[in-house]
């Protein structure tokens, strides 16, 4: 996910301390661990996975960082499961509904 919500996110993530920036590095903190459990997102998968579990990825159209890796792509997973959003066929836009960007702010306290 990118965009103005997926900046958002990332920097809501860090000021509410559930994730550390250290310049380019990104890490999840036991408080951001149990946060995103809560949500369902299974940490224990991410944790195995090959792909880095936190990691910072420069949003061409706002040129700020956005959240991607393992946790990236899991909330992006969220986001579609909970029919907050969909993928425009044939494309990578991240087509949210109205309702469905609410949900997303309130979740993740980008309101």
């Amino acid at each position: 996910m990118a965009g103005e919500l997926a900046v958002s996110l990332l920097d809501s993530l860090i000021g509410r301390e559930l994730i550390v920036s250290e310049g380019e590095d990104l890490s999840l903190t036991d408080s951001g661990g149990a946060y995103f459990s809560r949500l369902g997102i299974d940490l224990d998968s991410l944790n195995t996975s090959r792909r880095p579990v936190c990691k910072s990825c420069l949003d061409w159209s706002m040129r700020r960082s956005h959240l991607a890796g393992g946790l990236g792509k899991a909330v992006l997973d969220h986001t579609y499961a909970a029919g907050w959003a969909r993928r425009v066929d044939g494309t990578r836009i991240v087509e949210f509904t109205r309702t469905g960007e609410t949900a997303f702010r309130k979740a993740f306290d980008l309101i």
